[in-house]
């Protein structure tokens, strides 16, 4: 078995903080969700996370005007170039300092990052290679305290940036004669956002406190003037020059490092003189009725001169200038707007909102959605694929109960019923009932057809219910409870409780029904593992003495063999029918644990009490996915019982327990400087901490969450696995397109030779050689080949290995391909005529089977609701003539009528019939 797996994509988080931006075509967000970066394609609803992640969450992002390449920072100042077109890391930098905002310049050439009080202007990477991408520029100093925005004129001569220390400065790209440097004032708090208008020089800033001021400037941007030329000639030396000779090669060499520009907060009248002024024309309020909060993010579009800002209390204005026109103000979220973005077009806005994880893109002029996300803002502890992999239902901290399209990657249905941590959530065999279980003392089963909570299942008294299982029916509903130790059962068509499963003496942590059989596994902290005969009145068949406690439980696909985790750390395998142990996997030290900075002891010996929290079989039932409080998740060959791979699910250094060792630069004599929070409450009001408080103010919920997996699934098709983990939730596919795995391959078979036989209308050899090498391309080309006439004949004259093969590849060409008729054909002529030999083999052919439903079914939905637009539009243009026909018989000469009449009824059931036959 190959484990080539690959990240695919993240879903159930949408954003966390940073900055959001539109890609220069207007039709995607890109978004930063904690260390990685997520594409939301709005025209193609679609969203995908780039394979690549910083060392800590992203705090800025800055994408160059063509949106060929884009600069991540993360909260540390590390920096990654990546490619946007081949997805890639080019390079790394670390600007050793926290960056608050990265612009690039709208001609491409350059771009400016803030960190500190400075502003620092580097070279953009051109298309060729180069040894360093970042060549620094040039450093502007100026405000006394950090940078907190930039903004460039569109010409690129000049930009703005503003501080907190309420100051916004103007510099020029270049030593302009007449603008080097400009300070402006007239805030009373840190400036938000500052902004040029279209062509200008002339400003607009905008502070925390809610003020607005509009700058005029007396210069036109044709008006800068260039610098006159730096006198080349070379006098003789004094002997005044020859004492500084080390001094001008100290000079020489920081010119090399990047030209120093230091402006001065009011320069002198003789430095003022020629050069350029600004002037404030106005200065606007938002909070005129005296209900203050903070302006937290802006953005402007310069074509259609719109102001958006955005509030801690949630609200957003969209002002029309220079004349501040209130056009309309909205609440959107009950969270603090973090960060605000707008297309190229002017016409969608983008709201990132870093508290509740919500990413809401609006529509200003028809006052709609267009995209409106959020994830989970607590952790996620339980997930489920659907029976056809189509769809995962996660259910997290937050009470709330989400179902995501794994092609998509979008949530289209949340259910919050539940009052309490949503402790299990899973499909029933139907693919269209989803039954979770929480701690509020509720088991709800919720309908996908109509999105509502059909049932509620309740115990006689009060229980926290911790696990769930659904039989391979749908009809029986069981729940293990925390507190009473007992396993509710409940019938999915009456809600009636039909028995109280009693006999654990701990807490009921996992139960799991048979695939095949009427039998349900329990385990328990009582050190046992029960299984019940559903068929004999839910007696005990066996008893299952264990060495620790139980953590979870999991049956084979085919039903034949138990696996169980326990507190020690071990994984032990069960033939349920003899009730024997058929092995063991000693998986601690496989975790590999990471030091939390609040142990006392090292992770090594940390390790000792750790242990799997969540296991879960392949689509085959050969290999076993464990995952616990780690960073790993582990993938075990059942029958030889080793470690086939560990994949690292995060190298996000912001969680906690990544590391193995403590860094000792970071440890003093009062403890770890890594438990001191020092920007803690800069955003939210609170500067000070409290006086004796580690993390700041407790009211604010600054933490450092711990990496750990709570749940893993492999998708029914077997072609990917999720996990839900503190990131959110991770999907990995099998990377096929990266791989070249031939298939009884010998040296006369070539492309070439495969593309000869083609010629020569060998149809059916074609075929067998083209899937012999193994190449998607020429697989479809050798497939699009045959004509539709033969393709009952070619594949009927199939060796059955190759059926297999090609019923393999339909999944990929349906998703791939434009020729949807066609390859419908070969799925139904190869399952009509082998469709008794493969139902022998089924078994392993379930996940292909599976698959190819799967893609069928995506393709069902998109055309039904293509027919179902073009069937409405025609009923309408039909009634519309008919309308019109009826205005023309009122309107006709009576001796005409008749004549009339005929000939509208003749054109309406022609135009029917027409319909009746599309």
């Amino acid at each position: 078995m190959k484990f080539n797996y690959r990240f695919s994509n993240l879903l159930g988080t949408v954003f966390r903080q940073g900055n959001l931006s539109f890609t220069p075509d207007g039709d995607s967000v890109i978004s930063p969700v904690g260390n990685r970066l997520t594409v939301f394609d709005l025209k193609n609803n679609k969203s995908e996370t780039l394979p690549l992640a910083t060392g800590q969450n992203i705090a800025c992002v800055g994408l160059s005007p063509d949106g060929n390449v884009a600069v991540l920072v993360d909260n540390e100042g590390a920096a990654v170039l990546v490619s946007m077109v081949s997805k890639s890391v080019l390079h790394h930098f670390h600007f050793h300092k926290p960056v608050h905002s990265v612009r690039f310049s709208p001609d491409g050439r350059k771009f400016v990052i803030t960190k500190d009080n400075v502003a620092l202007m580097y070279h953009a990477p051109g298309k060729k290679r180069e040894f360093n991408a970042f060549v620094l520029d040039k450093s502007y100093y100026g405000p006394y305290d950090e940078t907190t925005c930039i903004d460039w004129t569109d010409d690129s001569k000049c930009f703005a940036v503003g501080s907190r220390d309420m100051s916004t400065w103007v510099f020029g790209a270049e030593r302009w004669a007449n603008l080097v440097y400009y300070a402006l004032g007239g805030h009373k708090d840190a400036i938000v956002g500052c902004f040029f208008e279209e062509n200008s020089l002339d400003l607009y800033t905008v502070s925390q406190d809610g003020t607005l001021c509009a700058w005029q400037c007396d210069t036109e941007l044709d008006g800068l003037l260039a610098r006159p030329p730096k006198d080349t000639t070379a006098p003789t030396k004094t002997g005044s020059d020859k004492k500084r000779g080390a001094e001008d090669e100290v000079d020489d060499l920081e010119e090399q490092q990047g030209e120093e520009i230091r402006g001065k907060a009011n320069p002198e009248t003789a430095e003022r003189a020629g050069k350029v002024k600004y002037s404030r024309l106005s200065k606007q309020f938002f909070n005129k009725e005296g209900d203050f909060n903070n302006l937290t993010a802006a953005t402007f579009h310069k074509k259609t001169h719109l102001l958006v800002t955005g509030f801690a209390s949630g609200i957003f204005h969209l002002h029309e200038m220079p004349d501040f026109t209130l056009i309309h103000s909205l609440s959107i979220s009950d969270q603090r707007i973090a960060s605000i973005s707008m297309n190229r077009t002017g016409d969608w806005i983008a709201f990132g909102c870093s508290g509740l994880g919500q990413l809401l893109v609006w529509e200003w002029q028809s006052e709609s959605y267009v995209l409106k996300q959020q994830g989970h803002f607590n952790n996620m502890m339980s997930l489920a694929y659907s029976p056809d992999g189509q769809y995962l239902v996660t259910g997290g901290d937050d009470g709330k109960v989400k179902v995501w399209n794994t092609s998509s990657g979008f949530c289209f249905v949340t259910f919050t019923e539940h009052t309490s941590s949503v402790t299990a959530a899973t499909f029933t065999t139907s693919g269209f009932v989803i039954v979770s279980a929480s701690l509020d003392g509720t088991v709800r089963a919720f309908d996908l057809h109509r999105y509502r909570n059909f049932r509620t299942f309740t115990s006689p008294r009060p229980s926290q219910f911790a696990c769930l299982a659904v039989d391979s029916s749908g009809e029986i509903v069981c729940a293990g409870s925390q507190d009473s130790f007992e396993v509710f059962v409940w019938s999915m068509q009456t809600g009636r409780l039909l028995d109280v499963l009693v006999g654990h003496e701990a807490p009921i942590s996992s139960i799991s029904f048979s695939p095949v059989q009427t039998m349900l596994a329990t385990a328990s902290w009582d050190k046992t593992v029960r299984l019940w005969d559903m068929s004999d009145s839910w007696k005990t068949k066996e008893t299952l003495s264990l060495n620790s406690d139980a953590l979870t439980v999991t049956y084979r696909p085919d039903g034949k063999e138990l696996a169980v985790a326990t507190l020690d750390g071990q994984i032990t395998f069960w033939d349920p029918q003899n009730a024997v142990q058929t092995g063991s996997i000693e998986g601690r030290h496989d975790l590999q644990m990471g030091r939390k900075e609040t142990d006392k002891i090292t992770a090594k010996q940390s390790a000792k009490g750790k242990s799997f929290s969540t296991l879960c079989y392949s689509a085959d039932g050969q290999s076993l996915l464990a995952g616990g409080a780690s960073k790993f998740v582990c993938i075990y060959h059942i029958q030889e019982q080793i470690l086939m791979k560990k994949f690292e699910i995060s190298c996000n250094r912001s969680l906690d327990a990544m590391e193995e060792y403590l860094d000792r630069r970071k440890m003093t004599e009062f403890g770890s400087l890594a438990l001191i929070d020092e920007g803690a409450g800069d955003e939210d009001g609170a500067s000070i901490a409290l006086p004796g408080v580690k993390r700041g103010d407790m009211s604010s919920r600054h933490f450092k969450p711990e990496v750990r997996v709570t749940c893993l699934r492999f998708s029914p098709t077997g072609r990917s696995w999720a996990a839900t983990t503190t990131e959110g939730l991770l999907i990995y596919s099998l990377d096929s397109g990266l791989v070249f795995d031939p298939f009884e391959l010998d040296l006369d078979i070539t492309p070439s030779s495969v593309r000869r036989t083609l010629r020569q209308k060998e149809y059916t050899a074609a075929i067998v050689m083209a899937f012999r090498l193994n190449e998607k391309a020429l697989i479809r080309e050798v497939l699009e080949s045959v004509p539709s006439a033969e393709i009952d004949v070619i594949g009927s004259s199939l060796p059955e290995v190759y059926v297999e093969k090609l019923l393999q590849f339909l999944p990929v060409a349906f998703e791939t391909s434009a020729h949807l008729e066609f390859y419908l054909t070969w799925a139904q002529r190869l399952l009509m005529q082998h469709g008794q030999s493969l139902k022998t083999r089924s078994g392993s052919l379930l996940p292909t089977i599976q698959a190819l439903q799967k893609s069928i079914q995506n393709h069902l939905e998109d055309v039904s609701k293509l027919c179902d637009w073009n069937r409405f539009n025609m009923k309408y243009a039909l009634a519309l003539s008919r309308q019109r026909g009826m205005k023309r018989v009122a309107d006709a000469p009576v001796s005409d009528e008749e004549e009339v009449e005929g000939s509208d009824s003749s054109m309406e059931d022609q135009s029917e019939d027409e319909l009746v036959q599309i």
